[in-house]
């Protein structure tokens, strides 16, 4: 156990070398200097760490993140828990979960509540504390929808801040807490505003087509369980074999690219987007281009889901980085786009 003791009469942080290859799903081997964050006593203490120049990662399920070896920080694990009904508004209830509470179990928990409105994210992995950095999003819902407000820890200041949505700059896969320097924000909780009045989001094709959802009446329990099937048929368990789900954005182009494309390529998939914009399906890209089960060593590119790089056993992150670079060289090449990586690397 390393000691690290603070300046200005703090307390101490316990900070110890921890084997953290099951605490990402990708499977990386990996050891780090880790911090486990379970009270918000340790936050000013900290604070006090990052500015004596120490960098600082913060961690949730490691779902969304490409460990090197030996990382060069401190590893804080935020395993805050809790959740509780905040408040309740003529047309909505306002739930407040800690950042540590697994984000599907919290999910599920609020259906049971009687409080739906997230059933559209359900499976996705990690915690609820990471959901606001990546903007999480799956079948016609981003969790920028359902957000009240993100409790957080500015640890260069030393402070706790709520921030409502507009202050998150939430955008694509992309938030304020993600673009911010690496070690500035540690975020505490989050509070969603889930409406009482529920209305089914079933623009999503495999929603449409689920035979669950195919009554004049469906329900958030239904839209839950179909979620949960599509998502168990088409995406690999990181449990049986390691991934860090949809591995690359799908790219956000202008109209007449994405129109272009298309009559290049019939089959290519788009959803319209504001100010112009079209999301091609990165999956079909890298799918056309014939990466689906394609391996490079102990990586590829998984063989039901042309999107998710997976981990047959062994690899590293450089194994990972050399898959995904020729990945997206060769979507370049080929159409013209960049794929940009969803998982961030801590080296």
């Amino acid at each position: 156990m390393l000691t690290v003791f603070l300046p200005r009469g703090l307390s101490v942080l316990e900070i110890s070398e921890q084997d953290l290859q099951t605490s990402n799903t990708l499977g990386l081997p990996a050891r780090a200097r880790v911090l486990h964050i379970r009270e918000r006593s340790a936050l000013a203490e900290l604070s006090a760490l990052v500015h004596t120049g120490e960098r600082v990662f913060v961690l949730g399920g490691g779902s969304n993140v490409v460990m090197a070896a030996r990382p060069q920080c401190v590893v804080a694990k935020v395993e805050l828990r809790g959740v509780r009904l905040f408040a309740q508004e003529p047309d909505a209830w306002i739930v407040e979960a800690q950042a540590g509470e697994p984000w599907h179990a919290f999910v599920a928990y609020c259906l049971a509540q009687g409080w739906p409105g997230l059933e559209n994210l359900a499976l996705i992995p990690g915690t609820v504390g990471a959901a606001p950095v990546q903007n999480i999003g799956a079948y016609g819902l981003e969790l920028a929808q359902c957000v009240h407000s993100v409790l957080a820890w500015d640890l260069h200041a030393a402070r706790q801040v709520a921030l409502s949505p507009a202050e998150c700059s939430f955008a694509y896969r992309d938030s304020l807490f993600k673009r911010s320097a690496a070690g500035r924000w540690l975020i505490l909780a989050v509070r969603f505003r889930l409406p009482r009045v529920w209305r089914a989001q079933l623009a999503y094709p495999d929603l449409q087509r689920h035979p669950l959802l195919q009554g004049s009446e469906v329900s958030a329990r239904q839209v839950f369980d179909a979620v949960c099937d599509i998502r168990r048929r088409k995406l690999p368990d990181p449990a049986v074999l390691g991934n860090a789900g949809s591995f690359f954005k799908n790219p956000l182009v202008p109209v007449l690219v994405a129109q272009a494309l298309q009559a290049r390529y019939p089959g290519l998939v788009g959803y319209a987007q504001a100010e112009g914009q079209v999301k091609l399906a990165a999956g079909w890209l890298i799918d056309h281009a014939g990466w689906r089960g394609r391996r490079i060593g102990p990586v590829g590119m998984h063989a039901q889901q042309a999107l998710v790089l997976v981990n047959y056993g062994g690899a590293s992150a450089e194994d990972v980085g050399h898959l995904a670079r020729a990945v997206r060289e060769d979507i370049s090449a080929r159409f013209g786009l960049v794929l940009e990586q969803e998982p961030v690397i801590l080296d």
